[in-house]
């Protein structure tokens, strides 16, 4: 990864720092044992949990977002996640610690993520993430990612360049965003990561566990 040291790192929120996927699957299961049907598994949603609504009831209800009966099971799977969004969701081993380093290091940090503000403002308070020094939503600016402006709007509220800032995130769609924000990306393997295997993302780096991006901050440095 021959780039410059960052001022800051941001990151991608579910999947990436927290594991929501539990209480994600949960929501889509209510949904369906609601309307009679069976839960689905859990090994089934858990790799699309970072795609949100959309991937889940694509993976729980085979509706894609374009069809009839979809806005209406994306409505009850929402409101059925916001009344029970920290009950199994946890911070995935090590990043309390990278984070903690990172502020030793003097390094800013952020989370960008397409989860919508009316979640993720609720959710940081209760896994330990309220201190991050921007927080951007899936609806704070006029786009989500794969588009750069949650990036670009994350560098300007740190006050710095986006080539100054890595992005870390699960998915391909957070890869393309740093990239064509114009930041370093690192593909955080430990998280979902979708249907596309990480390695062909095109990423600048791949981490298998969070604290390994300290060493890659020590690499880079030397």
């Amino acid at each position: 990864m021959p780039v410059a040291m960052p001022r800051a790192i941001l990151f991608d929120l579910d999947g990436t720092l927290a594991d929501t996927a539990p209480d994600l699957a949960a929501a889509l299961n209510r949904l369906r044992t609601e309307r009679g049907l069976a839960p689905t598994p859990y090994a089934l949603l858990r790799p699309v949990a970072s795609a949100g609504a959309r991937g889940l009831i694509g993976a729980g209800f085979c509706l894609m977002p374009s069809e009839v009966g979809y806005e209406e099971l994306r409505i009850g799977f929402l409101d059925h996640y916001a009344a029970a969004l920290a009950v199994e969701t946890r911070l995935f081993g090590g990043v309390a610690a990278l984070l903690q380093s990172l502020d030793e290091r003097g390094l800013a940090w952020g989370i960008v993520t397409n989860k919508a503000a009316r979640f993720t403002d609720a959710l940081l308070p209760q896994i330990g993430l309220q201190a991050a020094g921007c927080v951007i939503s899936g609806d704070t600016t006029a786009y989500a990612k794969p588009h750069p402006a949650p990036l670009l709007e994350a560098a300007r509220r740190l006050q710095l360049a986006p080539q100054d800032c890595w992005y870390v995130g699960d998915d391909l769609r957070d890869i393309q965003a740093g990239q064509a924000a114009g930041m370093p990306t690192v593909a955080a393997a430990w998280g979902y990561c979708g249907q596309v295997e990480p390695l062909h993302w095109g990423a600048d780096a791949m981490l298998g566990a969070p604290l390994d991006l300290l060493s890659l901050l020590d690499r880079n440095r030397s």
